[in-house]
């Protein structure tokens, strides 16, 4: 089966009815030997790419993943980068604020840990947490030190969704390319998933209460999702809608947006000046004396 990255990705303008959207589609593999090949050729393909990436220098690359618990970001960044030289890609994970970051504003915690040109970042969680959980738990706003007149809550969503478009405006001219991951898990899918981690001893450290609490806002959740990929997805910096209810087809359809991304930029290796090669000749000279 071949993958029609386009079939993912959320239009700017587009009204996200996540009732829509697949969690699941159609094997994209027969087999798991074929998924080994295909998620490794797909693996080579961006090993290679990273490479020339960061040997050329010309832009960042910022992969944003979110998603419900137990939906395999986690899984899907292990795989998907399994290749990738560490020197050029760095994971973070953003947790609940600490009393630093709270001085600041929602985006500042996140923009400290922004890639460099020639390097990959990926965020897990992000500071779209700040128009998710926040959204759902709003009480959280009034633990963030904010004015009161900022605490509208019909105005403060927006203003938020305005920000982010803003900000990532900012980071796309800038010369930071930035891919937007939902993985689109069902409610069915995610209690086979916590269930497994019960029975599992080895998987038993991944689950809390705290992960049946969040469940029981599964609606609200999905609104909030449905209206921050509204707000926030544009021509230029997107959001993709993966189903994740199987974890190899999520696998390879975030790894195939990756690799046809990269190599869309026509990325080549800086090309030696004349300097260079003399000075080049002269070392190699000096080598073999």
């Amino acid at each position: 089966m071949k993958i029609d990255v386009s079939d993912f990705r959320v239009g700017e303008g587009d009204q996200v009815d996540l009732k829509k959207w697949p969690t699941d589609v159609k094997r994209i593999c027969k087999s798991t030997e074929h998924y080994n090949k295909q998620i490794a050729h797909h693996v080579e393909k961006l090993t290679a790419l990273q490479r020339l990436h960061y040997a050329s220098r010309e832009c960042a690359i910022l992969l944003i993943f979110q998603a419900m618990d137990a939906a395999g970001k986690d899984g899907a960044i292990r795989h998907v980068m399994s290749g990738v030289n560490p020197q050029g890609c760095e994971v973070f994970s953003f947790k609940q604020p600490s009393a630093k970051e709270l001085l600041h504003d929602f985006l500042w915690r996140t923009s400290c840990d922004l890639p460099e040109r020639g390097r990959i970042g990926i965020f897990n969680r992000s500071y779209y947490e700040e128009v998710l959980i926040t959204r759902v738990h709003p009480e959280i706003l009034h633990h963030e030190g904010l004015p009161e007149a900022l605490l509208v809550k019909s105005a403060v969503w927006k203003d938020r969704y305005r920000s982010i478009v803003d900000f990532e405006r900012h980071l796309h001219a800038n010369g930071t390319l930035i891919l937007k991951f939902y993985l689109h898990l069902s409610k069915d899918e995610q209690l086979k998933r916590f269930i497994a981690r019960i029975d599992d001893p080895e998987k038993n450290w991944k689950f809390s209460m705290a992960d049946v609490k969040e469940r029981g806002y599964w609606n609200a959740y999905m609104t909030a999702f449905e209206e921050c990929l509204t707000a926030t997805t544009t021509t230029d910096v997107p959001w993709y809608v993966v189903p994740a209810d199987d974890k190899d087809n999520a696998r390879l359809i975030v790894s195939q947006i990756v690799v046809d991304t990269m190599e869309a930029l026509n990325m080549s290796y800086p090309k030696t000046t004349p300097v260079r090669e003399h000075e080049l000749k002269l070392i190699r000279k000096e080598l073999l004396a």
